[in-house]
C-alpha cells in the first residue's frame, strides 16, 4: 500500500493540534458546536465548513466508487468528516495513495 506523504503530515499535525486543544477545553465538543451556532458570524463559518464537508463526501463517494470501494469502506470517512470535517478527506487521501498514472492525479485537468 502506498501512502500519500503530504496528506499524512497535514492529518497528523491537524489531529495532534485538535487533540491538544480538546484536552485543555473546558467544554465538550458538542457544547462548543452549539456555542458556535449561537452567533450569526460564527454560524456562517460552521455552515460554510459543512458545505465543503458535504462536497468532500460527494468526491470521496465518486472516487471510491470508481475504485470499486463500497459503503462499508467509505462510511468511516464520512463519519470522521461529520465530526472533524478535514480529518475524513485527509485520511481518505492518505489511504488512497499516490497516483502515478497520467490523468489520475488529484488536481490534474
Amino acid at each position: 500500500m502506498r501512502l500519500s506523504t503530504f496528506p499524512l503530515v497535514v492529518l497528523c499535525l491537524f489531529m495532534g493540534f485538535t487533540f491538544w486543544v480538546m484536552a485543555g477545553a473546558e467544554q465538550s465538543l458538542l457544547a462548543f458546536g452549539v456555542q458556535l451556532m449561537s452567533s450569526p458570524d460564527t454560524a456562517q463559518v460552521v455552515i460554510d465548513l459543512y458545505i465543503l464537508a458535504g462536497l468532500s463526501c460527494v468526491w470521496m463517494y465518486q472516487d471510491g466508487k470508481s475504485r470499486g470501494k463500497g459503503w462499508g469502506y467509505l462510511l468511516p470517512f464520512f463519519i470522521l468528516t461529520a465530526i472533524f470535517v478535514s480529518a475524513g478527506p485527509l485520511l481518505y487521501l492518505v489511504l488512497r495513495g499516490e497516483q502515478r498514472e497520467a490523468g489520475t492525479a488529484i488536481g490534474k485537468v
